[in-house]
């Protein structure tokens, strides 16, 4: 079996990402400073003979070196994430995504060409109007005096840095775009809507939807993302491509913020609130974000398929027991 590096893999995808390499019989590295990824996401896996964890940041050189060297593939997963936290620090947000994925990419092709994973985001895409995004469709990013794009516009210099290593050097490169991933250990933090709606639910409510609640979004179980990523990293094909990786079936926040109630306390409020209050008076948001997957199906046969009742009920029964535990 190989030696896996999983950069952010004390995330929330990077720690699901973690246990199925180790699961799958792999040695994994894990690289994470735990600014936004938690100690706690890797708590099951402690003591595990195939797991080191290295606390660090991926903007040191010197460790990038050193665990790029004792790694067969690489699963870059760490980066600036959540829409509240790309909003309010846009300087973080390009330099973390930015400067350690080339430097992540050169050790990759001086280490003889190792496999490597790239998680970008369907924040790419910006603006389209289109009723569903194809990974070859135009990016539409706003304008640079509103450091909402930031992140976008920075995952699409790592997607052009890592597709030029591919066509330069040969490197075995997958590009997944990832769309609304959700599950356990996902907080709200960072202004993820699932756990900020079930946490507020829990808690009595009321349930703070911002704008009208009109916005369309996709939702995809985390364990469903890390087996398309695990089935990408070993199918040839994949090399050299990007994949939207989400469900494709849509709801709005509206509708979404209906269900959560629904499951939690029928009698709890929903109350709506300005993005300006939320964010600040120059945030934009995207109202439709809905992905074609067609080009996921026909490589790796398959494509997240879980509904989100279903999702809804494995994350409110974990939030309850963490209650339960934090309460004890």
């Amino acid at each position: 079996m190989s030696r896996c590096l999983v950069t952010g893999g004390a995330g929330f995808i990077g720690s699901h990402l973690t246990e199925e390499l180790l699961a799958a019989g792999h040695h994994v590295t894990v690289l994470d400073n735990l600014s936004t990824g938690r100690a706690e996401n890797l708590s099951g896996l402690e003591g595990h003979p195939r797991l080191t964890i290295r606390a660090g940041s991926i903007t040191d050189q010197m460790l990038l070196a050193e665990v790029v060297r004792d790694a067969d593939s690489i699963y870059h997963l760490a980066a600036a994430v959540g829409v509240k936290l790309v909003a309010d620090d846009p300087v973080r947000t390009i330099e973390t995504n930015i400067y350690p994925t080339e430097m992540l990419l050169q050790l990759a092709v001086q280490g003889g060409g190792k496999p490597f994973f790239l998680a970008s985001t369907s924040e790419v895409y910006g603006k389209n109007p289109k009723e569903q995004w194809t990974e070859e469709d135009d990016l539409h990013l706003g304008p640079t005096s509103r450091p909402r794009w930031a992140y976008g516009c920075s995952k699409a210099i790592d997607e052009f840095l890592a597709l030029a290593y591919h066509r330069k050097h040969g490197l075995p490169v997958v590009i997944g775009r990832f769309f609304n991933v959700v599950g356990p250990r996902q907080v709200g933090h960072y202004g993820m809507v699932i756990p900020r709606f079930v946490d507020q639910a829990l808690s009595g409510g009321p349930v703070i939807v911002y704008d009208d609640g009109d916005q369309v979004r996709c939702f995809a179980h985390v364990r469903e993302v890390v087996a398309a990523i695990m089935s990408l990293m070993g199918t040839p094909a994949a090399q050299g491509q990007v994949f939207n990786i989400g469900s494709d079936k849509p709801w709005s926040i509206r509708q979404l913020a209906e269900a959560v109630i629904a499951k939690v306390d029928p009698a709890v409020r929903i109350e709506h609130l300005p993005y300006s209050k939320a964010y600040g008076d120059d945030f934009e948001d995207v109202r439709r974000r809905v992905p074609d997957v067609s080009r996921l199906k026909q490589t790796i046969g398959s494509s997240p398929q879980l509904g989100l009742e279903t999702i809804l009920d494995d994350i409110i029964a974990w939030k309850r027991s963490q209650k339960t535990a934090d309460a004890n």
